[in-house]
């Protein structure tokens, strides 16, 4: 039998599985089928709404709600939904809130090492990858899709079915409802200015990868390009680097807008590593 305490004014519904070391605190509300693995830590007036699954090691400060009804006016209180999925060592402070998916088969879902800062939100059917950052008051609109290590600033917002591409840095209080390619950093709204090099590096990208990245940004994401001229210039830089392939593909499965970066006449030189 799993060992776990239950604050006396916490309510768990008798669907709820809870792993080895779950803490619930005082005024948590669990309602429907909830599992909760090892070590998750509810501090206080948590609340979830199943179907829902949170990973082992992840903590939730007071005033999270997971798994409520998507703000979405076709979906009808009582429809069936594939609720939220939360991966292992998260953190969600306060007020976080996570909505169920309109789909019956596929989550909301956060991906494992993910911080959610205070208030932040992740709208109905959204996906986040592993090891991001959502700052204070971040918004993700349903759908929006955020890949691996990527940091989302305060007070930023993700339009609807937008896609921040890996290792992506958004800069606070800007939004985008354009898709923002891996790499880069969107420094006004649906506008890269850079690229993110103090994550490449810290995150031990090798250089020639990193000059690679930058001659792309430069040279292909802020001229002004049609869709097809943009992604065979990428691919064919891509033959050479394999960040610069993964942006490639990026461009090439987009569905929305790309974000560009400021477009200028003047012709610069090739970074050189």
């Amino acid at each position: 039998m799993a060992n776990y305490s239950i604050h006396p004014t916490a309510f768990v519904s008798k669907e709820c599985e809870l792993g080895d070391g779950v803490e619930i605190g005082p005024f948590c509300v669990l309602a429907g089928r909830v599992q909760l693995g090892a070590g998750v830590r509810l501090v206080a007036s948590v609340h979830i709404t199943g179907p829902a699954r949170i990973g082992a090691g992840t903590t939730l400060y007071p005033g999270v709600c997971i798994g409520f009804p998507p703000q979405d006016y076709k979906f009808k209180l009582g429809d069936v939904t594939a609720g939220v999925t939360i991966g292992e060592n998260c953190l969600l402070r306060e007020h976080v809130t996570v909505h169920a998916a309109t789909k019956t088969d596929t989550p909301t879902q956060i991906g494992n090492n993910v911080m959610m800062m205070a208030t932040s939100h992740a709208g109905h059917d959204a996906r986040v990858g592993n090891n991001v950052i959502l700052a204070n008051s971040c918004l993700l609109a349903g759908h929006s899709l955020v890949q691996d290590s990527a940091i989302l600033s305060g007070n930023s917002a993700v339009h609807q079915f937008t896609r921040i591409g890996r290792m992506a840095f958004i800069s606070g209080l800007c939004g985008t409802s354009c898709d923002v390619p891996p790499f880069c950093v969107l420094g006004s709204r649906n506008v890269i200015h850079t690229v993110n090099l103090v994550g490449l590096r810290r995150s031990g990208v090798p250089r020639d990868e990193v000059t690679a990245v930058r001659n792309a940004f430069w040279h292909v994401l802020r001229k002004t390009l049609t869709k097809p001229d943009m992604i065979a210039q990428l691919e064919a830089r891509g033959k050479h680097s394999p960040l610069v392939a993964e942006m490639a593909r990026f461009v090439a499965e987009a569905k929305r807008p790309i974000a560009r970066g400021p477009s200028h006449h003047d012709e610069e030189q090739e970074f050189d590593a």
